[in-house]
Order: C-alpha cells, then structure tokens, then sequence
C-alpha cells in the first residue's frame, strides 16, 4: 500500500485524510487518496468526455484550433496546480475541482444556459453550476450501489460556485449541513475552491484574447489600449525586437499572453500570501468562516476587470458572435418544446427517469410538468454542440448554424 502522508500541506489546506467524506460510504482506495479518487472517476465519465464538443466561446465547427470546455478546463487545471503547489493548497483538490467545474455546461456555450434557463423559469430554471453538482450526484450512471460519482464533500462544495438562497435552501432541505450550507450562512468554500474561481477567470480571459485574435474578431492593435496586455507585449518586443515583424504575429501573441498569464499567477500568490499571513486561519473550517482570501493584488484586479469589459464589448458582442448565439439559443428552446410536447422522443433511458419521477410524487397532474421539464433539461444540456444541431434538424427539421 502506497502512503500519502508524503504530501506537504499547510495547515489551512484540505487535508484528503480529514475530508467531510462521501454521501455513500466507501473503504479506501489502497494506492489513492480521496481526492485523487475523484479525479479519475471524473475524468472516466461520460459528462467530462462531453467536454470535447462543447463550446467555449467559439462553435467546435466553426474551427478545429478554438477552445472547447474540455481544453478550457485542462488549462484552469493547469493554473490551479501552479499556484496550490507555492501556497501549500492540495494539489490534487484543485486539479479535481478544475475538471469537473463545468460539467454541467450546456451546448452552445452561455447562450445554451440562458436558453435553457428560459424554458425552466416556471420550474426551477437552470444553472450550470447546479447542474455539474447533478450530474455528480445523480445523472452519472456507473456503480451499482448508488446513483452519481459519490464525490467528496471538498469536491462537491469547489463545483458550486455560485448559488442563489433559493438553491441554496433546496440544497440544504435535501442535505442539511451540505454544500448548501455556505451560502446560508455566509461562509466561503476550502481555499482549493477559492483557487479554482480564480483561475478559471485568468484562464478565459487569456485563451479568449488567443481566441479572439485567431478568429479575426478582435486584432493586436486593439488590444494595445489594454494596460493588462500592452506592457508585455511591449517587453517581449524590447526583448526580441524580430517579434516586430509582420510575419511574428502569432509569436507575439503568444509571448504577451505568456507572460501576462505569469504576471497574473505571480500576483494571486503574493496578494492570497499576504491575505493568509493577515488572517492565520488554522485550518480549513477557520478558512471557511473568514472573507475570501484567494485574490488579485488592487491593480491586477483593475487591469483585470478592465480587460472583462473589453471581451465583452469586443467579442462576446461581436456581431458575428451575437448572430451565432442568438441560433443557438433558439436550438435549444425548439428542443426544449419538442420533447416537453412529445416525451416519446427521448431516449428510453430518460423516459424511464420521467416515469420514475412520476411514481414518486402523489400528484402527477400538478407535478409532472416540472419533473418532465426537469428530466429534458437534464438530456439537453448533456448534449454536445454537434449532437444537438442533429437533434434539432430531425426534429425540426431545419438546419441552422452548419
């Protein structure tokens, strides 16, 4: 049996041997710790496979080199590491938490969550969010004993980034004392998921410029005028003046965007240090009870808002982006009423679920609307980009976004 007392882990980290634990009990794994057990059951699942056709900014048709959701969160992984190793945080934790964050994206991309949510505004609507916390718990369907991935209570908690009262209090009905808990009373999550949040937005805001540029829709020139951008890409051409060429562009890119990500990464550590120094927090549960202390320095988090609202005026409003989303949006709101109207189309897997739903409830006229809209927002937002716009054209009929 391998141990895993090896790991040097500060006082105030998640410590796999002290976790909350599973929701089912289970004995250990021999040669992993808990966290790392919940790596690989994510990285073996079928929503995590998904990834790889799900839309980050850009349709996966649209271009082959564009990021995916699978690729976004290998990068958010990859900051998350990073910086958990210099803090002393758990490594593995932020890893597991950086690949399950956004399971439960669906197709298209936000334009794909706010349609769906749309739909779902009469029962309960939709949230990204809780629908990775769903699927974990839940959909997944892989072990004989339970239902889900039986994750830890750390994992778990890292998934839920935001979460209204309303949630929050459905959340803490089903589980007292769960991951709903927080957001009732006020209390950040472990530190490991503090890490996560952050580097999933240094994460978009780097690969989105890549992105952008690549398609054409924003240009170098324009991101000259973005404080967070310019300084470096003025080193890198101090340092290698041949980056000047026209030929170079790429080159160029891709050294400011290195080096502005290593900037932003050498901040967290030196602002979150600071910030534990200040606070001492003991453990994880003293972590818990204090202000968020995983941060940008003041004028990291300025240049970085600054560079926000220029993605989003910019590209995320592009035209030609706007023209993409506003079909997606309706794809997924034609799908919706397809297999609200004729249940029957769906899989038979799901039409199980309804009928399963149906028999757990004692009114089925004033509940089965919710619990069928429910289990079609579950099949919906599983689906990948491609897969959907073939859904749509059997249904429908129509071909859009090809």
């Amino acid at each position: 049996m391998i141990s895993h007392t090896n790991m040097v882990l500060a006082p105030y980290a998640c410590d796999p041997a002290k976790s909350r634990g599973r929701r089912f009990a289970q004995p250990p794994a021999p040669t992993r710790t808990e966290y790392q057990r919940d790596r690989d059951r994510i990285v073996h699942s079928t929503a995590f496979r998904r990834l790889v056709y799900k839309t980050q900014v850009f349709l996966n048709h649209e271009g082959d080199l564009f990021r995916t959701r699978l690729t976004h969160s290998l990068e958010v992984a990859q900051l998350g590491r990073s910086v958990a190793r210099t803090l002393g945080l758990n490594e593995d934790l932020v890893e597991t938490i950086a690949l399950v964050h956004d399971v439960g994206h669906t197709p298209f991309g936000h334009a794909g969550q706010d349609a769906l949510n749309a739909c779902m505004a009469e029962f309960g609507g939709f949230e990204h969010n809780l629908q990775s916390l769903r699927i974990v718990d839940l959909l997944e369907e892989r072990y004989p004993e339970f239902d889900g991935l039986n994750l830890t209570f750390e994992t778990r908690e890292g998934i839920l980034k935001h979460c209204s009262r309303r949630d929050a209090e459905v959340l803490e009905r089903a589980e007292p004392g769960g991951v709903g808990h927080r957001f009732l009373v006020h209390q950040q999550p472990s530190l490991e998921a503090q890490l996560c949040n952050l580097a999933d937005e240094i994460a978009y805001n780097a690969h989105d410029i890549d992105d952008g540029v690549r398609s054409g829709l924003i240009t170098l020139e324009q991101l000259q005028a973005l404080t967070l951008f310019e300084q470096f890409r003025l080193q890198a051409l101090k340092e290698h003046p041949q980056l000047g060429q026209r030929h170079q562009g790429r080159r160029l890119l891709y050294e400011s965007i290195r080096r502005m990500l290593s900037s932003q990464i050498y901040d967290v550590i030196a602002a979150t240090q600071a910030a534990l120094d200040a606070a001492q927090p003991a453990d994880v549960q003293a972590v818990r009870a204090l202000p968020p202390l995983v941060q940008f320095g003041p004028e990291m988090r300025a240049q970085s808002k600054a560079l926000k609202a220029f993605l989003l005026e910019q590209l995320y409003r592009h035209p030609q982006v706007a023209h993409t989303t506003g079909q997606a949006r309706v794809v997924v709101t034609e799908l919706f009423a397809a297999y609200t109207c004729s249940p029957d189309e769906l899989p038979e897997s799901y039409q199980h679920h309804i009928q399963q739903a149906h028999q757990a409830v004692t009114d089925v006229s004033a509940d089965g609307p919710r619990l069928t809209a429910r289990v079609v927002a579950d099949y919906i937002a599983g689906m990948t980009d491609r897969f959907a716009l073939r859904e749509h054209e059997r249904l429908t009929g129509k071909r859009l976004l090809s």
